[in-house]
């Protein structure tokens, strides 16, 4: 197959909305825990309601945040956001791995769920969920991998809730877990989505995977995260679906040094070395090869999901 392109057009985000459904034949019978994929770390960050209570976070928060909310509130929606674009604009921009950190807030006596980040949602995860529906449903060929996790607040009772909840809302179009999913099996029976969910409470239940792991540097240092995923390589990539994190992490010191900026300003400023590493990597299924790639603000990068999709090319 030397000499085989993309069929799809890379270069614009508009141009990904239906990246799966144009890959090249050659790719279709791969599976897709040896694809490239684009995902978005934190994926419900862009509508943390400000008034929300704080999720579980260190006692000095609490008592920060009641005595000087204005300070704060600020702080956490600044640091805390992570996306900019709601779910559905992601899905049209490529992404295909969806991070949603699951919590049910304390004292709501409500079926609610929200998702949370230092503090909770505008958005339920019913909601949510949905405009991923309806989404799928207008683009039939491509593949949605829903990873849950976090689910602060939930007792047995609320889990066995949230996991009705997504079974019901997507039903038959859920690929279980006895699957070795490629393209061309997916499309085959018909399945759209895969949901791993971090949680004994889900490991019964056929349509729910295992927890997908995240390498994750923790470090505000793009060198450092270049460094750190790299050092990973060397130990081998796990058997399943995984994630490399192109995320940076911020520290209190820097917060409180540095109060004009904010993740995005820092994530916008040191983009440009996480995607020339990008472009060096390779999808399959050696141990040295990635699979999902993970970054902040995924829609306002220009190319970032392109650049993750062009490595399919590698496997031709």
């Amino acid at each position: 197959m030397e000499g085989t392109r993309l069929k799809v057009n890379l270069g614009t985000e508009s141009d990904c909305a239906d990246w799966m459904s144009q890959l090249p034949e050659g790719l279709w019978h791969i599976p897709l825990t040896s694809l490239a994929i684009p995902g978005s770390h934190d994926t419900m960050t862009y509508c943390l309601d400000r008034s929300s209570p704080l999720v579980s976070e260190p006692p000095i928060l609490s008592v920060l945040d009641f005595i000087v909310p204005c300070i704060t509130r600020p702080c956490l929606c600044k640091w805390g956001t992570t996306q900019e674009q709601q779910v559905a604009a992601q899905l049209d921009g490529g992404i295909r791995y969806l991070d949603l950190r699951i919590a049910h807030k304390r004292g709501d006596y409500s079926s609610a769920f929200y998702f949370a980040h230092g503090i909770y949602t505008l958005l339920t995860v019913e909601d949510a969920l949905r405009d991923i529906a309806a989404w799928l449903k207008s683009h039939r060929k491509e593949v949605v991998i829903l990873a849950c996790s976090m689910f602060d607040g939930l007792n047995d009772d609320q889990h066995k809730l949230l996991i009705g909840l997504i079974i019901n809302l997507f039903g038959d179009r859920i690929c279980p877990n006895t699957v070795n999913p490629s393209l061309g099996i997916m499309w085959k029976l018909g399945y759209q989505v895969i949901v791993s969910y971090d949680h004994e409470a889900g490991s019964s239940y056929e349509e729910l995977w295992h927890q997908i792991p995240y390498w994750w540097a923790n470090e505000l240092d793009p060198q450092k995260v270049i460094a750190y995923l790299e050092a990973q390589k060397r130990f081998g990539r796990p058997d399943g679906f995984f994630v490399a994190g192109l995320n940076l992490t911020e520290n209190a010191r820097y917060i409180v040094t540095h109060p004009c900026q904010s993740m995005n300003s820092l994530t916008m400023r040191n983009y440009s070395a996480f995607l020339e590493w990008v472009a060096t990597q390779s999808p399959g299924p050696r141990s040295t090869c990635l699979n999902i790639i993970c970054g902040d603000f995924v829609v306002g990068i220009k190319h970032f999901a392109s650049a993750v999709i062009d490595l399919n090319k590698k496997l031709l």
